[in-house]
């Protein structure tokens, strides 16, 4: 949860200052909801968690308007600065408040999400708000459908805010190439995001919205996550419908949450998630209770940790953070042990082709609006053998199957969300660094989308510089 660019200039966060004002808010979060309807009304709104603006939403100590307003507000002091919103929806955003509004003071509440401000990543279709993936390929495409998580978010009562900044097409790792510009990171303004789904991340670390959406196909929801310090979860394969998702690869596309704690991220999901009998993807299986687990304790937990591939070529910041974690963890959990993961390096060619078959017949028209680290991605796919395509699809559904075996040793795996901190925009900017299909941010994410576990990024430490 950052606050850097919330003074009038741009510059680092001034960490004591934001842990002083927000302390409060936090340790009300922390003791549960009873005690923060106890309390008075934070002087911002936007710095509540989304747990705890519905429990004073659901109190009437709060308005869902009241909150609309607040991260309205935060957006355009904010915006010019962050670049994570491409489509702000400020009329629709506030009727949105006032239906929930009315309804809530009915009795006819809907969930944890009613009358909360959520923002969508632009990958993500609107019905006739424009989504553009950030690309000039889609400038100005207006879809006639909901995509099926929004339908069900909008079927939760929550009001979504607008479009949020994104890597173009989601074909990247740092949201720096983007037709409408580099999204930049809330705890240092020089700095990236991570991608794809950077502008998701910026604008819930900023508290411009209490959660938001994003996509993942090899770590687009939780390396912006690591990024910008807030809890990023991509579910299991198949467990949130991509219908009305503008695809990157279809084996490995994910729809998932970004929130300030793990806690809001387990709501978001709670009402996205479902079988969809419109979408191919998702799997028909009971919808758990995600918010029940946060009351299980971990003591009973088997802990695998993946040395092999995860651990290596860590920065020493990285490295010391992710240590001190694990030592703290070891005091937590039942056990902790090394595990070693099936090998997937013969996979990489599923996920490109399926990218070149979504655009090859919008880059045969349109091949000059792409930006150009996409255009070179898209150039290189097309060497993709069919045969080649065909081997990868099996071979993904055997390793799928393969790693279940993992699990019958332990509960959870452990390991760095990336390997380095963020970098400069000008990095990126300088060294075509973005000009690969496969980046080194997403080295120690991508197998999880491989496998289609679930992945969750949480924060767990600041690099000397915050």
């Amino acid at each position: 949860m950052g606050d850097a660019a919330a003074s009038d200039q741009p510059g680092p966060i001034d960490r004591r200052s934001f842990v002083q004002s927000t302390a409060a808010a936090l340790a009300a979060v922390i003791a549960g909801p009873a005690l923060m309807a106890a309390e008075s009304q934070p002087a911002d709104l936007t710095r509540l968690s989304l747990a705890a603006a519905s429990d004073l939403v659901h109190a009437g100590k709060v308005s869902p308007v009241e909150l609309t307003k607040a991260c309205l507000d935060r957006i355009a002091r904010l915006e010019p600065k962050l670049n994570a919103f491409i489509t702000v929806t400020e009329e629709a955003a506030l009727e949105q408040a006032r239906v929930a509004e009315r309804e809530i003071r009915a009795g006819k509440w809907r969930g944890r999400l009613h009358g909360i401000p959520i923002g969508l990543k632009d990958n993500i279709d609107t019905e006739g708000i424009r989504t553009t993936a950030a690309s000039a390929v889609f400038a100005d495409r207006v879809p006639n459908e909901d995509a099926e998580v929004v339908r069900r978010l909008r079927a939760a009562g929550a009001v979504t805010l607008g479009k949020l900044n994104m890597h173009e097409f989601a074909n990247g790792g740092s949201s720096v190439v983007s037709f409408w510009g580099a999204v930049h990171n809330p705890w240092s303004l020089d700095h990236e995001t991570g991608g794809s789904s950077g502008g998701s991340a910026a604008a819930v670390a900023a508290d411009c919205c209490f959660g938001a959406l994003g996509t993942d196909t090899g770590g687009s929801i939780r390396v912006p996550a690591s990024h910008c310090s807030i809890v990023g979860l991509k579910p299991t394969y198949g467990r949130v419908s991509n219908r009305g998702v503008i695809p990157l690869a279809w084996s490995y596309d994910h729809v998932g949450p970004l929130g300030k704690t793990v806690e809001d991220a387990a709501i978001m999901l709670q009402a996205i998630a479902g079988y969809d009998e419109r979408d191919v993807s998702t799997i028909d299986a009971p919808v758990p209770d995600y918010a029940s687990a946060l009351k299980a304790s971990p003591r009973t937990l088997r802990v695998g940790v993946p040395h092999a591939l995860f651990y290596d070529i860590l920065e020493p910041e990285v490295r010391d953070a992710v240590h001190a974690a694990l030592a703290t963890i070891r005091s937590l959990v039942g056990s902790v042990q090394d595990v070693v993961l099936p090998s997937v390096l013969d996979l990489a060619d599923c996920g490109d082709a399926e990218f070149l078959a979504f655009h090859e017949p919008l880059f045969e028209r349109a091949g000059g609006l792409y930006q150009l680290p996409t255009a070179r991605n898209l150039k290189a796919a097309m060497s993709t053998k069919a045969t080649n395509y065909v081997r990868g699809r099996r071979l993904l559904e055997e390793r799928r199957r393969e790693v279940a075996r993992v699990f019958q040793q332990v509960d959870v795996l452990i390991a760095p969300t990336v390997k380095y901190a963020p970098r400069t925009i000008k990095y990126y900017q300088e060294h075509d660094a973005a000009d690969k299909l496969f980046p080194p941010e997403i080295w120690n994410t991508w197998l999880f989308n491989i496998f289609g576990l679930p992945a969750m990024s949480v924060p767990c430490g600041f690099t000397a510089a915050g």
